[in-house]
């Protein structure tokens, strides 16, 4: 099957909506506009040229993370699996609807800010365990990471100093002395 994947820049416009399909597996929806716009030249201004819709669902992990962070009116960038859904509405017409199966959801940094909490994940399992072992860890807090002291790490010899990093000069080469 061929997978349209595609990026979309776009505004949350629903709620997402959890729920549990038959077989227990969640699973969360939600609607983003994404607006096109354009340089009238004529008048000297910025006009909206048309809106798409797009109806995107989380699966497996992004499940969680997308419950905990994502609300309506939140700037997101989507990227995902295109489909399109076609069904006949209540009145009869038959309607067409785009669909986006997410892969990966984050915030639009160019329209918001966010402090980032990061998972703790549980190791992936060796030779002869059990899946159920790669499930996420309930949240954890991840204290932020400290500068190591000046003279610590791969190149104790290289000092930091006031922002500035010192290199060591040219090597030089002892001659063999003849015995």
């Amino acid at each position: 099957m061929y997978e349209a994947m595609a990026t979309v820049a776009g505004t949350v416009v629903t709620h997402p909506a959890k729920r549990e399909l038959a077989n227990g597996e969640p699973v969360i929806t939600f609607r983003v506009a994404s607006n096109s716009r354009r340089f009238d030249q004529a008048s000297g201004e910025w006009v909206d040229n048309g809106t798409l819709f797009l109806t995107v669902s989380c699966w497996r992990r992004l499940v969680s993370g997308v419950h905990a962070s994502i609300r309506r009116g939140d700037p997101v960038l989507v990227h995902g699996q295109l489909r399109t859904h076609e069904y006949r509405a209540k009145d009869g017409v038959e309607r067409r609807d785009l669909e986006m199966r997410a892969v990966a959801i984050g915030p639009d940094l160019a329209r918001c800010s966010v402090a980032i909490t990061r998972r703790a994940e549980r190791p992936r399992p060796g030779a002869g365990e059990s899946e159920a072992v790669t499930e996420p860890m309930p949240e954890a807090g991840v204290a932020p990471r400290e500068l190591p002291e000046a003279a610590a790490g791969p190149f104790p010899d290289r000092a930091v100093e006031s922002g500035t990093v010192s290199r060591p000069g040219p090597t030089r080469i002892a001659e063999p002395v003849d015995a």
